[in-house]
């Protein structure tokens, strides 16, 4: 009973919990919900609810005033914001993703996920976002059951043919620049290589002896004789083939059942001699 109640956890099939919110940590029913929502005590992932603002709120495409707006202005708004939230998050720990939802129902509009490497990084900026406001909206953050994000994005969106559109129950997650996600993530991988380099230059006098052995050991493969061959580290036989090793002598002939009987005796009248 214990395994498919854990089979079937926060999938349709379960009647308790709440699937939705299991996978994108946000659900239309709210507290109404006749399921439950198991929010975690802790988690690497925060979300912060409406906090993205589109310029298109209304209507898309269309600024408050009615007038159409450039879909490159919406990208630079959106990019703005993005990078502000980053370099906010950033200051603490490593930012394994950051997304952003272009969806439209109320419980999911502007909805900014951050996944942190570590769940002490999201713990402290959880702290320290209680009681901040942003643009002049407070910033509601809570920690978030999601951390596979490919279960909780619309496959659809990302292949252009979702026909729920906006209002869509799974993420649609809005896209930034190359340029700008090479400028944000790319600090982490120049960090971890900059470590590694660190590592290797720093190494231990064991590591240093173990090089230096095996530098003097390419060093004698790469000696080559006066007609630019390298000396063959095998013996070969009169054949051509080669023998690991060194050369030996052959062995001895095995001596003749009579040879043996003739040798035992005179070491037998030799002993009788003697006393």
């Amino acid at each position: 009973m214990a395994e498919h109640l854990a089979s079937i956890f926060g999938t349709e099939k379960d009647r308790v919990n709440c699937p939705f919110y299991f996978k994108i940590g946000a659900c239309r029913h709210g507290d109404r919900c006749s399921r439950l929502h198991n929010r975690p005590t802790i988690s690497p992932t925060l979300l912060l609810s409406n906090m993205y603002q589109r310029p298109d709120m209304i209507t898309p495409g269309v600024d408050t005033q009615g007038q159409p707006i450039d879909p490159r202005k919406i990208q630079e708004h959106f990019e703005d914001f993005y990078e502000d939230i980053f370099e906010e998050l950033n200051k603490f720990g490593e930012i394994e993703s950051l997304n952003v939802c272009d969806n439209l129902a109320d419980h999911m509009i502007g909805n900014v996920y951050v996944q942190f490497r570590e769940e002490d990084h999201a713990a402290a900026a959880l702290q320290a976002l209680q009681g901040r406001f942003y643009s002049g909206r407070p910033i509601i953050a809570d920690f978030s059951p999601v951390t596979d994000f490919r279960e909780a994005t619309c496959r659809q969106y990302e292949e252009n043919n979702c026909n729920r559109g906006g209002y869509c129950n799974f993420m649609h997650v809005k896209v930034i620049g190359r340029e700008l996600r090479g400028k944000l993530f790319g600090r982490y991988r120049r960090f971890r290589g900059s470590r590694s380099r660190s590592r290797s230059r720093s190494a231990s006098p064991r590591q240093r002896r173990d090089r230096e052995f095996r530098d003097r050991g390419r060093d004698r493969d790469d000696h080559r004789d006066r007609n630019g061959r390298r000396p063959d580290r095998y013996d070969r036989d009169s054949g051509g083939r080669r023998k690991h090793g060194r050369s030996r002598s052959p062995p001895p002939a095995r001596e003749g059942s009579e040879e043996r009987r003739a040798r035992i005796e005179q070491w037998n009248r030799e002993r009788e001699e003697k006393v």
